[in-house]
């Protein structure tokens, strides 16, 4: 059997010089394992050596920019910035963000300023219903131990069998990824084994957030080959800006009481918490904080009951009172404040500026002398 050689002359296969015979590069066993000692370097020290190109803000009342709302790894870098700082961490939702708020008008900006000092940090996240602020302080609050620590328990989530995630057409949900994966079914959240594998894989290695982080920071959340086809003549590295990540947009919504937003009366039936779902996240979540020797002040609503219809706004305060039953028989210290005046309101539980000033008031009145 003969072939061309590189000369153009025909020449039996076995005489062939293989130099010419393929442009691949050809590794011996220690080159590989060159190769693979220089990848996991890279795999390992990359996450933290970007902890040291990309600041984080230094604003008194920074928080996690919206866009990063699915940004675990940079959340893991504010808690455990704030647990450094010795700042009592307030956790919870998009009210604990500030929905309708500017960063310095926030309940954490609000108490910072009636205290005179840095001394609480906005850790709320948009969407971050209790299934999965149970899973956001389980898998990347780590840092936060030893710690006071403000937990705000939304009683919205436990409105309705859909709010509850127990309706199995509730539709697209927020933060699928921090949402258990095997352990434990959850009715509204349907997702593929692949998907699921990959879900849990990520928590436990960083690489993999941090790549996750530059996509949604600099690249509108898509992979690099997507972006590049998106944007076919802008230079990928042109596109990382580490000083503008925590640059903080203006507020979603026009800040305007409910009432003038045309929002309605609502009926919402509520669940009862023994069998809420939500209800029980959010048990697991004061347990997990608990054991990493936080010091715990749960804060119940206030819930906007002027926009419930009489039946509801009873079984609302119902609600509220096992709330405060399970609180007291755990000996955990609480807050459960009034509602606030009508046009105090965003919607259902989102305060304006005023609300959040007027809460935040009444909160360091509440708080255990020691904090």
């Amino acid at each position: 059997m003969t072939t061309i050689d590189h000369h153009g002359h025909a020449a039996p296969l076995g005489q062939l010089d293989l130099r010419f015979g393929s442009n691949a590069v050809r590794l011996g066993m220690r080159e590989w394992l060159a190769v693979g000692a220089v990848l996991l370097v890279v795999f390992v020290a990359a996450p933290m050596v970007w902890e040291q190109v990309e600041p984080l803000p230094t604003a008194a009342d920074a928080r996690v920019p919206y866009r990063l709302s699915n940004d675990y790894w940079q959340f893991g870098r504010y808690a455990a910035r704030a647990a450094e700082s010795g700042q009592t961490i307030v956790l919870g939702d998009s009210v604990v963000w500030g929905e309708y708020v500017a960063a310095d008008q926030t309940w954490t900006a609000c108490l910072n300023r009636q205290a005179r000092g840095e001394k609480f940090a906005n850790l709320g996240l948009d969407g971050t219903y209790p299934a999965a602020l149970a899973g956001l302080v389980d898998s990347y609050g780590g840092a936060i131990r030893n710690r006071d620590v403000i937990l705000h328990c939304n009683l919205l989530w436990m409105a309705t069998a859909r709010h509850d995630l127990r309706d199995e057409k509730a539709g697209p949900l927020n933060h699928p990824a921090l949402l258990p994966q095997f352990l434990g079914r959850i009715e509204a959240y349907d997702e593929n084994s692949s998907r699921r594998i990959g879900i849990v894989v990520s928590r436990y290695v960083p690489f993999m957030q941090w790549t996750e982080h530059l996509k949604l920071a600099y690249y509108d959340g898509q992979d690099l080959p997507t972006w590049t086809m998106d944007h076919p003549y802008a230079n990928p590295l042109a596109a990382i800006r580490p000083s503008t990540v925590g640059d903080d947009a203006p507020p979603r919504h026009e800040a305007k009481p409910w009432f003038e937003q045309g929002i309605e009366r609502q009926d919402f039936p509520w669940m009862d918490l023994n069998d809420s779902l939500q209800w029980q996240f959010f048990k697991r979540t004061v347990r997990t904080l608990e054991s990493r020797h936080n010091r715990v002040f749960v804060v119940v609503g206030p819930f906007n009951e002027h926009m419930l219809s009489a039946d509801s706004r009873a079984a609302y305060r119902r609600l509220a009172e096992q709330a405060e039953a399970w609180l007291k028989d755990r000996d955990i210290p609480y807050f459960a404040p009034e509602a606030l005046p009508s046009q105090m309101y965003a919607d259902a539980s989102h305060p304006l500026a005023a609300g959040y000033e007027r809460l935040a008031r009444e909160m360091l009145e509440a708080l255990p002398a020691h904090w």
